[in-house]
């Protein structure tokens, strides 16, 4: 579950260009905070990723279709947001599949990204993911978000691990814009982080989707 880790295959977790950043969010769509994210990152001509649940898509398949539309790039989070290393390898290609098909549903084309919930992936995870034709994105920086109590703890741990890098190398922020137990999980505080980082960086950073980032 360490996201940087390659130990049980290869897995998306930096870029190489310094100036870029990718801030990704998990457990959407969700209504309304996903829209709140949209406007914000609108007014900064930022680019994200959103990784959303399959279960959800079809209970707001418009929102789905407000991400692309906006001009972000929507990845496969499973349908149901299971740990799958408890899984066995046929639940794990459905619950990546039933997700699929729930994006491609909503949106009209692929959605080629997966991340696994929780981090969570071992050799089987990563053979399904492939043989769906999936690139697994896990992430650099994590804002833990999902337990802060405002938003200033979750832009001091974003700005702390961007601003002490082990490495010059373009980062993959991991925050949520929903929560995986229930749809509506208030993200309020996620939004006003998002805007504080945005304007803490935008003169230099250039907010990308994952598919922008620059490999070396």
């Amino acid at each position: 579950m360490a996201p940087r880790s390659q130990l049980y295959g290869r897995t998306l977790t930096h870029g190489s260009d310094p100036a870029q950043m990718a801030l990704t969010y998990d457990d959407g769509p969700n209504d309304p905070y996903t829209l709140r994210l949209l406007d914000v990152l609108a007014r900064h001509n930022a680019r994200a990723t959103f990784f959303l649940i399959g279960r959800y898509v079809r209970q707001r398949p418009d929102i789905a279709r407000t991400i692309q539309s906006a001009g972000h790039t929507i990845g496969n989070h499973t349908d149901t947001h299971p740990n799958l290393i408890f899984l066995s390898p046929d639940r794990v290609r459905q619950e990546l599949d039933q997700c699929r098909k729930a994006l491609e549903d909503a949106i009209g084309s692929p959605a080629p990204l997966f991340r696994p919930p929780f981090g969570g992936r071992r050799p089987a995870v990563l053979k399904a993911a492939s043989a769906l034709g999936f690139t697994t994105v896990m992430w650099s920086i994590t804002g833990f978000d999902w337990s802060a109590k405002s938003s200033e703890p979750i832009v001091r741990k974003v700005t702390e691990q961007i601003e002490h890098p082990r490495r010059p190398r373009s980062e993959i922020v991991l925050l949520h814009d929903g929560g995986h137990l229930a749809f509506g999980a208030d993200r309020g505080f996620t939004v006003h982080a998002t805007e504080a980082i945005l304007t803490r960086y935008s003169s230099t950073k250039k907010f990308v989707a994952v598919p922008e980032l620059t490999q070396s």
